[in-house]
């Protein structure tokens, strides 16, 4: 393939959708189990593509060169392939970016609550410190790498302000499940799930219900998409084109 998307299972992504409303080529969805990612790698055959779960990690060692922002996130969700040279890089950390300043949600000086440990949160929580928040907190549910369980999380942070999952729970086709109750998070102000199908998981409903500011991660998404499209084709494409992605998009579903 020239353009694309590699991850576990892809079946709920609307990167095609969306790559191809932004530039004038096929994105091809290319599923890989965890036997046959190495062999994809070590071939380079592709132009640029996105990364995702569980391999934004994972592609880091195929790597000739990897820019500093990713360097310093510890993943890649962009790999752009110059001359048989891959370059990483990662788009989340903008994507997110623009989610936390166009619904204007105040990340100074707060208390952070991320659900989640893999490579998207490792992008949010570069931004997350970068907007100064006041303290992070990681929840997973194997704790590791200074990440607490969620029952450390009921038990001593409830007066988390801002709650961020980026796990698959509640991702489509299982919609029927939330990663956390927030209904004890009395201090709880906005709630941002960066999973996009569906656009409102149990989580946002919960918030909503709450009258806490609920936040999909559709927005996120195109936007990463928007600046991993930079990178494919050296191009600048103006935000604006975000906004209007999205309101199509929130038209049609």
């Amino acid at each position: 393939m020239e353009y694309g998307l590699i991850g576990e299972k892809l079946g709920h992504s609307f990167s095609k959708e969306i790559h191809e409303k932004l530039a004038a080529y096929t994105y091809t969805l290319q599923p890989l189990t965890k036997q046959e990612f190495p062999a994809f790698m070590a071939s380079r055959d592709f132009k640029a593509i996105n990364v995702t779960i569980p391999y934004k990690q994972d592609v880091i060692p195929y790597l000739d060169e990897i820019d500093e922002n990713a360097k310093n996130i510890g993943a890649v969700n962009t790999i752009v392939n110059k001359e048989n040279k891959l370059i990483g890089h990662n788009t989340d950390f903008y994507g997110f970016l623009y989610t936390i300043e166009h619904n204007q949600i105040a990340i100074a000086d707060k208390k952070v609550i991320v659900l989640g440990n893999g490579g998207a949160s490792k992008a949010i929580i570069g931004v997350i410190k970068y907007l100064k928040a006041r303290e992070i907190i990681v929840v997973n549910r194997t704790p590791r790498d200074g990440t607490i369980t969620y029952e450390d999380c009921y038990k001593d942070h409830l007066d988390g302000e801002i709650i961020i999952n980026t796990t698959p729970v509640g991702m489509y086709p299982e919609t029927d499940s939330k990663p956390i109750d927030i209904r004890q998070f009395s201090k709880c102000e906005a709630v941002i799930d960066i999973i996009y199908n569906p656009l409102k998981t149990e989580l946002l409903l919960q918030a909503e219900s709450l009258s806490m500011k609920a936040v999909n991660g559709l927005e996120m998404l195109i936007a990463q998409a928007k600046y991993a499209v930079e990178y494919f084709l050296d191009i600048k494409i103006n935000d604006s084109v975000i906004e209007k992605i999205y309101k199509e998009w929130d038209c049609m579903n």
